[in-house]
């Protein structure tokens, strides 16, 4: 197991001055050689506490209700500029710019509260390779009094990024990437979609502003187009949060929702939420309204055990 070189900060980084260093370290040259391997740093924030002016705007931007609770997808716009500090750290094996989140796991084993306390742990593992690159893995892992209380594996993919000769035999040999859910069959004939969510650019700014995550290609329409997209694209986690909306008030307390994206949501954007019951828990997707055949985000919550 790698030994990891635990830092403590003071507060969480400011998500603006991270990216305008991964726009410099994008530049040829600026990065230098890259170490692939799993990252051997992680960072550690201890006395956090949620500020009610962040979360009001993050639940007016989303469309979940404000109350004492704090919703389960909240903790990632949270503690999201810590994971960009680690993928800003030496170590790291591809560069930050052009990322695709491609799943989401998060695991809450109780509600969080707006007047809990957390220590907030982020690290990266599990470097493996994958079709299009390298997929590796963002821990975050949420305390109250020293009890986890919530956690989340983030695949990231490095779109071309491949393993290098001083990479470790025992990380080459890792079973391929996969998705974290089966991929989802489109919705039978006739079956029709629970709601219609609009995706447009001024929410997706509304996001970017709430959630801090202000990434060119979801508020510029150029620095959309510089990584291949037709137009500014929705934050894939404000996308899953939209849906998570269908769910609010009928959450079990300890709960564990994945997700896996598939096609961006280009905006504008009219999808259609499909929803249904599946055991214990429900799947959901959600797909485009006009041709219901390409999905963007299917979704699966269940209690957690």
């Amino acid at each position: 197991m790698l030994d990891r070189n635990v830092q403590n900060l003071k507060e969480i980084p400011q998500l603006s001055k991270l990216y305008r260093k991964q726009v410099i370290k994008a530049l040829p040259g600026v990065a230098g050689k890259r170490v692939i391997d799993d990252p051997p740093i992680a960072y550690r924030v201890e006395g956090v506490h949620v500020d009610p002016e962040h979360l009001a705007a993050y639940c007016q931007a989303v469309g979940f209700r404000l109350g004492n609770e704090v919703p389960v997808t909240y903790p990632y716009a949270l503690a999201f500029p810590l994971a960009v500090k680690v993928m800003d750290s030496p170590g790291f094996p591809f560069p930050a710019m052009g990322i695709v989140h491609l799943s989401n796991k998060i695991e809450q084993f109780r509600p969080l509260h707006v007047e809990d306390t957390f220590t907030i742990d982020v690290h990266a593992e599990n470097l493996r390779s994958h079709r299009k690159g390298l997929v590796l893995d963002m821990i975050t892992s949420i305390y109250v009094e020293g009890i986890l209380v919530w956690q989340q594996t983030s695949a990231f993919l490095g779109p071309k990024a491949h393993f290098s000769s001083s990479t470790p035999a025992d990380v080459q040999v890792r079973p391929e990437a996969a998705r974290f859910l089966p991929q989802p069959e489109k919705p039978a004939p006739g079956v029709t979609a629970m709601a219609t969510l609009r995706f447009n650019p001024e929410a997706v700014k509304t996001y970017a502003a709430a959630s801090g995550d202000k990434n060119p290609i979801h508020t510029s329409r150029l620095g959309a187009k510089a990584f291949g997209f037709p137009n500014t694209i929705a934050h894939g986690m404000f996308t899953h949060a939209k849906m998570l909306t269908a769910f609010e008030g009928r959450l079990p307390d300890a709960v564990r929702v994945q997700a896996d994206f598939y096609k961006p949501v280009i905006l504008p954007a009219t999808t259609a939420l499909f929803k249904q019951k599946e055991g214990s828990g429900w799947n959901a997707q959600l797909r485009q309204a006009k041709n219901v055949e390409k999905l963007h985000v299917a979704v699966n919550v269940e209690p957690a055990h």
